[in-house]
């Protein structure tokens, strides 16, 4: 006996699916058959991960939107039904640094904490609304939200990012109450450092080497494994599973000190 995931009939949304962990969760919904549309805020990062998906005979689109704008967000939600005739299963990974540094506690002044928390929390929250308008609508779905392994333990240099990812867990068990009566399961993901083209940009020579070697597997978090994860949780395997935050980071958060000198980008 063989057990497999089909997600053939389902479309599927993944928000910042330019690159990095959404890419690879995106071509894992296509490869487990899903119709996928793929979301950035930049135009030719769709395109780019569209065509790879296309190149492996999966089917996608592309769609631009920048998700400051609210409408963006409506917009965004409506189009893919429009497009796909529903929507199944969304996965909500914008986030990230909001194009801020690593900083003391004590820098981050109000515009620093209002980007961080816009951005992870905010847009996590309005993505997960108007996907969840759209799947009562059909009676049902899955939401996936991308949270970090930062939120399992302290986050020198990057408190307000760790403290809007804790807000994004929080979020999901509130989710996973309100939207389960209407036949939608809404779960979390916590990667640990994952080796993305964003962190590449953050982290200096020897600092990610560090912090791989402080974890108990002594291994990174590969963004494809995030891809399968979000794969098994959006299907029928994980039907009696809502409301949980599921760690994929090598067992970082078992680990009770930090890495030796890593400085200011500590992640």
């Amino acid at each position: 006996m063989s057990v497999e995931i089909d997600h053939s009939a389902r479309v599927v949304l993944v928000t910042g699916s330019g690159a990095g962990i959404g890419r690879e969760i995106a071509r894992w919904m296509a490869r487990a058959g899903a119709s996928v549309a793929v979301h950035d805020i930049r135009a030719e990062k769709t395109a780019e991960t569209a065509a790879l998906i296309a190149e492996e005979e999966g089917t996608a689109r592309a769609f631009a939107a920048d998700l400051r704008d609210d409408a963006a967000i409506d917009q965004l939600v409506a189009d893919v039904v429009a497009w796909g005739g529903g929507l199944d299963i969304a996965v909500n990974n914008v986030g990230m640094m909001a194009g801020r540094p690593p900083a003391r506690f004590v820098d981050m002044d109000g515009a620093y904490w209002r980007d961080l928390v816009d951005q992870n929390l905010v847009l996590t929250a309005l993505c997960g609304r108007a996907e969840a308008l759209a799947m009562m609508e059909q009676g049902g779905g899955v939401i996936i939200n991308v949270s970090s392994g930062e939120t399992t333990r302290p986050s020198p240099m990057m408190s307000s990012y760790a403290a809007a990812k804790a807000a994004i867990n929080h979020l999901t068990w509130s989710m996973a109450v309100e939207l389960g009566p209407h036949n939608i399961r809404v779960n979390a993901i916590a990667p640990g450092t994952t080796l993305t083209e964003r962190v590449k940009e953050v982290f200096p020579p020897g600092h990610y080497d560090a912090i791989v070697a402080a974890t108990p597997l002594r291994r990174e978090t590969l963004p494809e494994e995030l891809g399968r994860l979000a794969v098994y949780l959006a299907s029928d395997l994980a039907r009696c599973t809502t409301g949980q935050l599921i760690l994929a980071d090598a067992g970082a958060f078992l680990s009770r000190t930090r890495p030796p000198n890593l400085g200011q980008n500590a992640v």
